[in-house]
C-alpha cells in the first residue's frame, strides 16, 4: 500500500481506491481524523472529500464516523483554512509568472 492511498470495498463489492489529503489530531475532541479523495467530482464539478476519525497505528486502518455537529465544524475550518493557503499559493504563483 502508498503511504497516501489506501482500498476499501464498497456496499457493492466493488474495489475504491482513496488518497489521504491530509490527517490532523484535535486537542478539543483528542480523537485522529483523516481527509481523503476517491478524485471523483459531484453535479457542480468539485473534488468529492471525505472524513472519518481513526486509529493511526491500528492494523489494518480502520475508519470510523465523524458524530457530531462539533467535530464536522473542526474538519470545515481545518479544511477551509488549507483552501485559503492554496488559494494564496496560486495567486503568488501567478503573481510571479
Amino acid at each position: 500500500m502508498e503511504e497516501n492511498k489506501f482500498k476499501i470495498i464498497d456496499k457493492k463489492g466493488k474495489e475504491v481506491e482513496f488518497e489521504v489529503l491530509f490527517t490532523f489530531e484535535s486537542d478539543e475532541t483528542e480523537k485522529n481524523y483523516m481527509v481523503y479523495t476517491d478524485n471523483t467530482k459531484d453535479n457542480d464539478g468539485n473534488t468529492r472529500v471525505y472524513a472519518s476519525v481513526f486509529v493511526p497505528d491500528a492494523e489494518p486502518l480502520e475508519l470510523l464516523p465523524v458524530e457530531t455537529e462539533r467535530e464536522w465544524k473542526i474538519i470545515e475550518t481545518i479544511l477551509e483554512s488549507i483552501q485559503e493557503e492554496n488559494k494564496k499559493e496560486e495567486n503568488k504563483n501567478t503573481e510571479n509568472n
